[in-house]
C-alpha cells in the first residue's frame, strides 16, 4: 500500500446485541491477506466484546491490533480516548491496511464521524463507510420503528406521552448515518418478516441505501469494505436527531456488573437471565462465567429474552471469575433485584 494513501476506516454501528462483534469476527477470519486493526468500544466498565475478538486474532490481525475502549461512549470521549488511540494504531511498526471500529450499542455515529475532521488524523485516515446492523426479528416486530398514527393517537389520549423513546433515537441516528444496513439473524424470521424489516428501515433512512439480510455475520468482505465513501466529508447527507447539540448524554442508560459464583446449572442460569428481561426490562447481558467441573469459560450473551451461550476457551492461568454485565434503561436497572433474580 502507498504509505501516503489514507488508511480506510469502517465504522460498525448498531443497537445492543445486533451482531456487530460476530460480523467483525467474520471479517478478521476472512481478511484475504489484508492487515487489519480493530477498535472496539463498550458501554460499561467490563469489556466482553474485545475479549471475544482477541480470541480470533491471527497474523493479519494480531492481538496488539485489537484495542478496547471501555466505560465511555466513543462519541463522547473523542479528545480523551479516541484520538490518542487512533494515533497509537497509526504509529504501529506495521501499518494496517484497514481499521474496523465497533461502536457501543448506545453510540451515535455522527459525532464520531466529526472526529475524523481533527487535524491529528484527518490527513492519515478516511471513513470508507458506515455499516449499521439491525436485528431483523426486532425490527420486523415493530420495535425501534415508531408508528406515526399510533403516536398521534397516544398524543390525543395523553398529552404527556413523548413519541420518541431514547432507544428509537439511537436506532434512528444509526440508520440515518449508514452507507449500508445489514439485517442480522435473518434465520429467525421468514421472508415476510424480512420484508417488514426492510420497509421499517427504509422509512428511517433519508436516502436510498442497500439493505442486506445476513446470518451469523457471514457476508463477503468485498460487499461491505471498499465503499470509498469519505463519510467525514458527507456529514450533511447523514442527518441526526441530535444535530446542533454540542454533546449528548447517556443518562438514559445504565449498566451494572454482577459477580457470580461458579455455575452448576447452565439451563437454570439461562432461564434466570430470560426472566430478568421480562421482569426487570434488561436490554442486554453479557459476560464470561465459570462452570463447575469445566476447564473452559462460558460466554453468555443475551438480547432481551433471547440468550445464547457457548464455551469459548480454557481459563488457563486466568482467575476463574464470573462476571455478567447487565444493561438497561435508567430507572429500570435495580442492582439488588438483578442479583436476587440471579440467585446472588
Amino acid at each position: 500500500m502507498n504509505t501516503l494513501a489514507k488508511i480506510p476506516v469502517t465504522i460498525v454501528t448498531g443497537f445492543l446485541g445486533s451482531g456487530k462483534t460476530t460480523l467483525i469476527q467474520h471479517l478478521i477470519t476472512n481478511a484475504n491477506g489484508k492487515k487489519l486493526a480493530v477498535l472496539v468500544n463498550e458501554f460499561g466498565s467490563e469489556g466482553v466484546d474485545g475479549e471475544i475478538l482477541k480470541s480470533c486474532a491471527d497474523a493479519n490481525c494480531p492481538e496488539e491490533n485489537i484495542v478496547e475502549l471501555a466505560n465511555g461512549c466513543i462519541c463522547c470521549t473523542v479528545a480523551d480516548d479516541f484520538i490518542p488511540t487512533m494515533q497509537t494504531l497509526l504509529a504501529r511498526k506495521t501499518r494496517p491496511d484497514h481499521i474496523l471500529i465497533e461502536t457501543s450499542g448506545l453510540a451515535l455515529p455522527k459525532p464520531l464521524l466529526k472526529a475524523f475532521e481533527w487535524p491529528e488524523i484527518r490527513s492519515r485516515i478516511t471513513v470508507d463507510g458506515v455499516i449499521a446492523l439491525a436485528d431483523a426479528e426486532a425490527v420486523a416486530a415493530g420495535r425501534f420503528a415508531p408508528n406515526p398514527e399510533a403516536v398521534e393517537a397516544q398524543r390525543a389520549a395523553d398529552g404527556s406521552v413523548d413519541h420518541e423513546t431514547p432507544l428509537s433515537e439511537v436506532f434512528g441516528d444509526q440508520i440515518c448515518c449508514a452507507d449500508i444496513v445489514l439485517l442480522t439473524k435473518a434465520d429467525l424470521v421468514g421472508q415476510a418478516g424480512l420484508e417488514a424489516a426492510r420497509l421499517a428501515i427504509t422509512a428511517e433512512t433519508p436516502r436510498q441505501v442497500p439493505i442486506l439480510a445476513i446470518t451469523d455475520g457471514a457476508i463477503d468482505p468485498q460487499v461491505i469494505l471498499g465503499f470509498n465513501a469519505a463519510a467525514e466529508d458527507d456529514l450533511a447527507a447523514r442527518p441526526s436527531l441530535h444535530d446542533g447539540e454540542e454533546e449528548h448524554e447517556h443518562d438514559d442508560f445504565a449498566s451494572v456488573v454482577i459477580e457470580l459464583p461458579e455455575v452448576s446449572d447452565i439451563d437454570a442460569l439461562v432461564a434466570s437471565i430470560a426472566r430478568l428481561a421480562r421482569e426487570q426490562n434488561v436490554l442486554r447481558a453479557k459476560g464470561y462465567l465459570a462452570v463447575k467441573g469445566k476447564p473452559m469459560r462460558l460466554l453468555v450473551q443475551s438480547v432481551g429474552e433471547r440468550v445464547r451461550h457457548q464455551f469459548d476457551k480454557p481459563w488457563g492461568a486466568a482467575p476463574r471469575r464470573s462476571k455478567l454485565v447487565v444493561i438497561g434503561e435508567q430507572g429500570d436497572i435495580d442492582e439488588n433485584a438483578i442479583k436476587a433474580g440471579l440467585g446472588v
